[in-house]
């Protein structure tokens, strides 16, 4: 990572200016593309401040932080940044899954422990079921390996589901007239 350090009111240091670079390389693993920080260190009396800009392609994140040491600021601003990309980097990844989606709270940090251990994963396949015979969905079961089958009933002209049972039968199910 491309880093820029500025010092404010505070005297250049060549250990505080490797300190922040150490630190930021931590982060290149997250990030998918290269991407350059702004570090701007001050001092206004007693108070260190830290500000980390980094910049990326499709990413901005901002973190500033002051405490009355610079390390301290430092470690608590790269705290912040740390979060903030790995929480871009779960939406990429939750936008990226497809057409998989969750049940319950998406945020995760208003839900529990609990609730967390009990997310469900539903997943969506469209399917195309094609108007036939309970004979003939019989006979189209027993050579495929799912074991369920979706066909319009050529006679009813509605819905039904043809399942394969647990003893090598098939069960039909159909709506109520």
């Amino acid at each position: 990572m491309q880093t820029s350090v500025t010092f404010k009111n505070i005297d250049p240091s060549d250990h505080l200016t490797t300190y922040v670079s150490n630190k930021l390389n931590r982060f290149d693993k997250y990030l998918d593309n290269p991407a350059s920080a702004n570090v701007v260190l001050s001092v206004e009396k007693f108070r260190h401040i830290t500000e980390i800009s980094i910049f990326g392609d499709r990413l901005n994140i901002i973190g500033k932080e002051e405490t009355e040491n610079m390390y301290s600021s430092i470690d608590k601003a790269l705290d912040k940044i740390g979060i903030q990309i790995k929480k871009n980097r779960e939406k990429i990844r939750r936008h990226k899954s497809g057409r998989q989606e969750r049940i319950g709270n998406l945020a995760k940090d208003e839900a529990s422990p609990t609730e967390e251990a009990n997310e469900q994963r539903v997943r969506i396949q469209p399917i195309e079921y094609k108007p036939m015979d309970v004979e003939e969905a019989v006979m189209q079961m027993a050579l495929i390996k799912d074991n369920f089958l979706v066909f319009t009933n050529a006679r009813t002209d509605r819905v039904n589901v043809l399942y394969r049972r647990k003893d090598g039968d098939f069960g039909l199910i159909q709506p109520n007239s």
